[in-house]
């Protein structure tokens, strides 16, 4: 039976490093982002009931991300419609990764991880944090992100308190060497717990 660790943590906090330190060290990953972009791919599986919904986000086959956040904006009731679509979705592909997967640890990255309540789909769940400070900075040095978008996007998510009372594990993220020598020590100790 396979491990599953649910990863998340807010925009910034070294989620996505942290995802590759468990790659790196032979651990399978499932991507929730990355299967949302699989899924809205030419003739992804979201893309036709998209469709039905809004038409307009359609481009060459594809949904456009650009126009469904334009059209979300205009009507934030749509929000709720796209997930109650693309949710089951991205559910069937992570199912469909678990099942091919032989490994004894799965890594299952989900950014809204609380926020959903997937929680409960996972054998443990780990917290990746930052100071705020810090957490603010990486994100202002991504190209294209402003403040004001900065400032929505947290408003989405689920403060870091309140996340740090639900998680199983915790780590903070300074720097990489430390980063590092906690997901060895954690993947140690979920197998040694596990054997």
């Amino acid at each position: 039976m396979t491990f599953r660790l649910g990863l998340t943590g807010s925009i910034g906090m070294g989620k996505s490093t942290t995802a590759a330190l468990f790659a790196d060290a032979g651990l399978p990953v499932w991507d929730a982002d990355a299967a949302v972009h699989r899924l809205y791919a030419e003739n992804g599986a979201a893309v036709a009931p998209l469709a039905r919904l809004c038409p307009e986000a359609i481009q060459g086959n594809s949904v456009s991300r650009e126009t469904l956040k334009r059209l979300i904006a205009a009507d934030p009731t749509l929000l709720s419609q796209i997930e109650a679509i693309v949710h089951p979705l991205v559910a069937a592909d992570r199912t469909a990764f678990l099942a091919q997967t032989a490994a004894d640890i799965a890594i299952l990255d989900i950014p809204l991880l609380f926020e959903k309540s997937s929680q409960h789909e996972c054998d443990a769940t780990l917290l990746v944090t930052a100071p705020a400070t810090l957490q603010r900075k990486r994100v202002l040095q991504r190209p294209g992100m402003t403040e004001a978008h900065f400032q929505t996007i947290l408003a989405r998510q689920m403060p870091d308190a309140e996340k740090r009372s639900l998680a199983t594990h915790i780590v903070e993220t300074l720097d990489l060497a430390s980063t590092k020598a906690y997901v060895t020590a954690l993947i140690a100790y979920i197998r040694d717990q596990n054997a």
